[in-house]
């Protein structure tokens, strides 16, 4: 597994993560025997880095019970608060996320995003940077951050790594945030890479998902809009093919192609899923496929 620098002067991590955002049960339910398999299958086959939330319903949980019998000690562990930003909501969340994983520290926390009004960002990262130096976590993060709030947190609590929505769809973070951490030094782990599953080619139009999967709310999986996404999907699944490659390792490698971005967090169910992810690190997009890629994404539907 190709590994890359997380920020400057930060531990060598493999190229693809494990996002444990499915594990937790968000997008579908899951035999917690299945998602321990999912866990240690990544870790067995050089996925270092492992990413979960306190938002993540059971994610933390199962994790922690995965990472048992010496796996906790072959890999890069992160999490992030989430419900709450205040001083003690800081404090409590990481005690909690600690005894959910059942570790004495982490390697990695984070603000899972900036939505809250009611403390300023200095108050969040300043009680950040207190649990880092009661060393119960070795790095810090921010998640959903823009350039302007990590300039912001970066004054009160320098971090290591921004982990915002990067696929070939969600680009946003391309204007300003990738020549910010740049700038910075930041290391990007880019999360959401197949567009929670639109960037998969494993659906068609009119495919209609559980109601206990997240997407049967979004707008993206529904009618008109999901059958155009779909043909999308299929024109890229064409040069995937003519690069021996599966839609799922086009996108994950396409992400990669970007310097500024040190790991891509893909979510899996299953160890087969885990081994499909694998293939992207050895991927190597050149110019030409770049560019073509660029030329099917000027239709993208919402674009």
């Amino acid at each position: 597994m190709k590994t890359r620098e997380l920020g400057r002067g930060g531990d060598q991590v493999s190229v693809v993560g494990l996002g444990a955002w499915p594990i937790g049960g968000g997008m579908g339910t899951l035999d917690e025997s299945e998602s321990i398999a999912t866990v240690r299958a990544a870790i067995d086959n050089g996925i270092t880095f492992l990413d979960t939330a306190q938002a993540y319903r059971t994610s933390e949980t199962t994790l922690g019970k995965a990472l048992r019998d010496g796996y906790r000690e072959r890999c890069f562990l992160a999490t992030k608060v989430s419900r709450g930003y205040s001083p003690d909501d800081v404090k409590a969340a990481m005690d909690d996320s600690l005894r959910a994983l059942n570790v004495d520290h982490l390697d990695l926390y984070q603000v899972h995003s900036w939505r809250n009004d009611h403390y300023p960002i200095e108050a969040t990262m300043e009680a950040m940077a207190r649990v880092q130096e009661e060393g119960k976590t070795r790095y810090l993060g921010v998640s959903n951050f823009n350039a302007a709030q990590m300039e912001t947190a970066y004054g009160f609590a320098p971090f290591q790594s921004s982990q915002p929505r990067y696929n070939m769809i969600d680009r946003d973070i391309e204007a300003e945030d990738l020549a910010y951490c740049e700038t910075k030094g930041i290391g990007n782990l880019a999360h959401s890479p197949l567009g929670k599953g639109l960037l998969t080619g494993k659906y068609a139009p009119g495919h209609v998902f559980d109601t206990d999967d997240e997407r049967s709310n979004f707008p993206r999986f529904q009618g008109d809009l999901f059958a155009r996404y779909c043909g999308l999907v299929d024109r890229l699944q064409e040069v995937a093919a003519d690069l021996g490659l599966s839609m799922v390792q086009l996108a994950i490698a396409w992400c990669l192609r970007h310097q500024a971005v040190s790991c891509v967090l893909v979510g899996a169910k299953s160890p087969a899923q885990v081994e499909e992810h694998l293939g992207a690190a050895e991927a190597d997009l050149s110019e030409e496929v770049v560019l073509k890629i660029e030329s099917i994404l000027e239709d993208t539907p919402e674009g």
